[in-house]
Order: structure tokens, then C-alpha cells, then sequence
């Protein structure tokens, strides 16, 4: 089932909560006629940009397409320029109270007190995902992950490589994917997006998703509708893992709950984790 408001935007039928969404599809906010598609796909967030993918030039314009569906019954969060340029103070003053404004992505994030001022000139309630992007960036990330306002982390793996010239591999991004892993977990957010994958290539994103899973991150940035369905698909629990986790949970229901040995309490964790998600995502357990 889908729903369709007032505006003719289609909604997703299933709503899934920011805390745990995949894919987080990038559109570019000079193409407002993408927006109701991107809305009505399978993306479990969608991100209107109006940053890397705008010209200075056009800045103000793709603004004023982002306020203007959104007033006009869209949902969406929204890519805002970084604090160090000369738009986003005009971003943030510009979105403040739109209607349909899920959050603002921000930038290149370097600092804590730039998550907390964006936080502030918005309205002190709409989320900010920090988009780290840079060497200082990661370096910063700790920080970054316990600003007030802070929602999310999530990798500019791009503009990170350009930065420090390092390569596009495993091996070479596991550091600051490993180190925005870890952030969020000192700063009790939820995982780290991962960057996109570029290119049409399926398996290819589909294997560049498996690793943004093995190390602990739980979304991904996206740059086109047809990559959001495999990222959701392998960033969510197998029907093994759900299978598993419900014939632990059977099993210690049936035993009274009672922690047997220092294995339980790992494994309890593990499973609940498994079954919420499961729940959230429509992963029926393997027969």
C-alpha cells in the first residue's frame, strides 16, 4: 500500500525510522521532478541536496525547489551547504520551520560547534546528520558525535579520499570508517552512514555494502533509486539471522529467562537487536 497526500506526493508504505534507514538516496535539488519519485521508491530516506550536486549559481534556486515541495506536502531531509561557506547560513535561515523538513545533512562537518550552531539557527529540534568529509573531520569525530543536535554520522568517502589522497579500498578506508564506527558509539548515536557507492555496477555495490556492514555501519548514501533496494537488502538481518534469533528468544523464554552462562547475555543482545530489526524491515525468518 502506498499514500498519496494532498500535494500528489507518494509516500513509502513503510516507514522506517531514521535511527536505523539504509539507504539514504542523494537528489539533486535542481531536479525537483525527481522528488516524488525519489519519495515514492524504495529508499528508506531521501535526501534532497543542495550542496555538492548545485552550482553556486543556482544555490538560491535549488533552495527555493526543496522549501517549496516540502510546503507543499513533501517529506524529506535536506543536504545544506558547509558552515565555512557562504550559504549556509542562507540554508538554514531559509529551511527554519519548513514544513515536511525531516533534518539537515551538514557539510563537511570539522567541529562540534558546528553541528550545535546549525542545530541552534534551525529551531533546536531538527536533527543534524554530520557529514564528515575530511582528515580533521575524522580526527574530530568523538567531538563531533557528542554535539548537542547531533542525529547521525555519515562519510563524504569522496571528498575524505581527495583530502588525504588515499585510495578507494577496504584496506585504506577501514580506518576512518572504523573511527566514525566507534564515535558513534561514544556519542550514543546510532551507526554511521556509509558514502555511496559510483557507478551502475550491482554487484559491485552490492559487495561495497557488505563491507559498510562489516564494519559496523548501518546505512549508506546512495545516488540512484535502483542501488536502494540492494542496500537495503543487504544491510538488513538474513532470514538465518532472524530464524536464529527467534529460536534463541523461544529458547529463553522457555528456560524462565535465566542466564546460564557468560554467553547468554552477548547472545540475548545480539538477538533482540536482530528481532527489532527484522520487525522493521519485514525479514520473515528462514524456514
Amino acid at each position: 500500500m502506498t499514500s498519496t497526500t494532498t500535494a500528489g506526493t507518494v509516500r513509502p508504505h513503510r516507514n522506517i525510522p531514521a535511527e536505523i534507514a539504509r539507504s539514504w538516496l542523494l537528489v539533486n535539488a535542481m531536479k525537483p521532478e525527481l522528488f516524488a519519485e525519489s519519495a515514492a521508491g524504495r529508499a528508506d530516506a531521501v535526501v534532497l541536496d543542495i550542496e555538492d550536486a548545485v552550482d553556486p549559481s543556482q544555490k538560491d534556486a535549488a533552495r527555493e525547489h526543496v522549501v517549496d515541495w516540502l510546503t507543499a506536502g513533501g517529506s524529506a531531509w535536506v543536504r545544506i551547504n558547509d558552515a565555512t561557506s557562504p550559504f549556509w547560513a542562507d540554508d538554514l535561515a531559509g529551511l527554519r520551520g519548513t514544513p515536511g523538513l525531516l533534518g539537515v545533512m551538514l557539510a563537511k562537518t570539522e567541529s562540534a560547534d558546528q553541528v550545535t550552531e546549525s542545530f541552534h539557527r534551525m529551531d533546536g529540534k531538527t536533527p543534524v546528520i554530520a557529514l564528515v568529509e575530511s582528515a580533521l573531520g575524522i580526527e574530530e569525530a568523538n567531538h563531533i558525535a557528542r554535539a548537542q543536535g547531533a542525529f547521525r554520522l555519515a562519510f563524504g568517502s569522496g571528498d575524505f579520499r581527495r583530502d588525504t589522497g588515499m585510495a578507494a579500498t577496504p584496506e585504506a578506508m577501514a580506518y576512518p570508517r572504523a573511527k566514525l564506527v566507534v564515535a558513534s558509539r561514544v556519542g550514543n548515536l546510532p551507526g554511521p552512514i556509509d558514502g555511496p557507492t559510483v557507478g551502475t555496477n550491482h554487484p559491485i555495490l552490492r559487495e561495497q555494502t557488505a563491507i559498510t556492514v562489516m564494519m559496523g555501519m548501518t546505512g549508506k548514501l546512495c545516488l540512484a533509486i535502483d542501488q536502494t533496494s540492494i542496500i537495503n537488502e543487504v544491510i538488513s538481518p538474513t532470514p538465518s539471522d532472524v530464524a536464529w534469533a527467534t529460536d534463541f528468544m523461544a529458547d529463553f523464554e522457555a528456560s524462565g529467562r535465566v542466564i546460564r552462562d557468560g554467553s547468554d547475555l552477548p547472545r540475548l543482545g545480539r538477538a533482540e537487536k536482530i528481532m527489532k530489526l527484522a520487525v522493521a524491515f519485514g525479514v520473515q525468518p528462514a524456514l
